[in-house]
């Protein structure tokens, strides 16, 4: 999808800059692909939702636990918030 050139185009002209890995480097994305694999796991899988908004919903509510509430070992066992604020201090 990423060579098509109507595609590509069609982000010009929108003003969207598109965002690849740099070649042979499949690190580049892990920390994004981790994000949403865990988004995944913990919200979409073994659910059905019926309607977008309810879906839109839910994953908005999981990024704000994911941010506010949820402790990582690696920050300390705090949040992603708590952990940049105690960086900016």
């Amino acid at each position: 999808m990423y060579q098509i050139h109507r595609y590509i185009d069609q982000l010009k002209v929108h003003r969207i800059f598109q965002s690849m890995s740099r070649r042979r480097n499949c690190h580049d994305n892990s920390v994004m692909e981790n994000y949403f694999g865990l988004l995944k796991q913990e919200i979409y899988y073994g659910y059905t939702f019926t309607r977008f908004e309810e879906l839109k919903r839910v994953i908005m509510d999981w990024i704000h636990f994911y941010n506010t509430k949820r402790v990582k070992k690696k920050l300390g066992w705090l949040s992603p918030t708590e952990s940049r604020l105690k960086i900016t201090q």
